[in-house]
């Protein structure tokens, strides 16, 4: 049996061929084909391979003759300025691709970073023609669930390493590591902690390595003690630089692995009234419009959060469009800005 549509043009099979095939009931199967996820794994696999194996025509999400599109934006909150710089990198982008975007936040807010379940329900709802990942970490079957109904999409700061064939942009977190390092070995400093994020987040694995690195070339001692994480939180910041200030041997500089967590890290040097940079040097990541408002001004790495954000959205055209991009993986390289919150070591150490 075949359906056709517009004259006697031949579209492949009725859904209820489908549905025989996978054994299933018809409303099961247009569950799977509207990209509802109330289905479990195992009958939307079997409805997939039925789909795939008859040659059933799904109805196309993007025409780029017919653009605008509409495409999702999935951030994991707009109450900071690092979101906020996503946002204008995809508003630019998306005005100048002739695309519509609806921002989604809080999806994200689950442990993990995994969006909610219900999200995907919302995206076949609204028929958007693809999605933008802002700091999210997917499960599995999300992953499959996005493949299985051709939905193009683009990480933006994975949390973890995506699986092969999905397609992201980062910035260079190792040489950023490197980066913020070489400066404080430069001005003199041996004895230099870091303050990371999530021991498991990829950024903040590859910042520490970028460190490390630098110290074992440089036949620095590494001490343990002095790799501390967090959670990217301004109030564990602040904790993690009192501990180190209780060793026998505190660090006389350190480099925070963000801007947001470098507010602590200046509110518990004060607390205890050391002096940056006298007493202690401080280097940031990112480049927020905090870094220049807390006194002394930063010294960070800037990593091209708008401009990550819209080379997003220009990967997401291509694949909206058929298109596969010859990598992966895009990172867009980060650089040192120095400010005053960095000097020699005084005579504090």
């Amino acid at each position: 049996m075949v359906r056709t549509g517009g004259g006697s043009t031949p579209t492949g099979p009725t859904l209820a061929v489908v549905a025989r095939e996978a054994g299933v009931s018809v409303p099961t199967a247009s569950k799977v084909v509207n990209g509802r996820e109330d289905v479990a794994p195992e009958t939307r696999r079997r409805v997939t391979e039925a789909l795939d194996r008859l040659g059933y025509v799904r109805r196309p999400r993007f025409d780029a003759s017919k653009a605008p599109g509409l495409v999702d934006l999935i951030v994991h909150s707009l109450d900071n300025s690092w979101s906020g710089a996503v946002l204008h990198g995809v508003e630019e982008a998306a005005h100048d691709a002739g695309l519509e975007v609806v921002v989604s936040a809080g999806l994200t807010r689950t442990r993990g970073g995994r969006p909610e379940r219900g999200w995907l329900d919302k995206l076949t709802t609204r028929g958007s023609a693809g999605v933008l990942f802002n700091l999210a970490e997917l499960t599995p079957s999300q992953y499959a669930w996005l493949d299985q109904h051709h939905i193009p999409f683009v990480m933006i700061d994975p949390v973890l390493e995506p699986p092969p064939g999905v397609v992201s942009v980062g910035a260079a977190n190792w040489q950023g590591g490197v980066t913020a390092a070489e400066h404080l070995l430069g001005l003199g400093h041996e004895r230099i902690a870091v303050i990371a994020g999530y021991r498991r987040k990829m950024c903040s694995s590859a910042r520490v390595a970028g460190y490390r690195s630098v110290l074992v070339s440089a036949g620095v001692r590494l001490r343990p003690e002095y790799v501390r994480y967090g959670s990217f939180d301004e109030t564990v910041a602040y904790r993690r630089m009192l501990e180190l200030l209780e060793l026998p041997e505190p660090p006389t500089a350190v480099f925070v692995c963000s801007d947001k967590m470098a507010l602590g890290v200046y509110r518990a040097l004060a607390e205890r009234e050391l002096r940056v940079p006298e007493d202690v040097s401080v280097v940031g990541f990112d480049d927020l419009p905090e870094s220049r408002w807390v006194s002394p001004a930063l010294t960070t790495v800037r990593q091209p959060l708008s401009e990550m954000a819209g080379a997003a959205v220009g990967l997401l055209v291509r694949l909206m469009g058929g298109e596969r991009p010859e990598g992966t993986r895009m990172e867009l390289s980060t650089r040192l800005v120095v400010r005053g919150s960095t000097g020699a070591p005084g005579l504090g150490a």
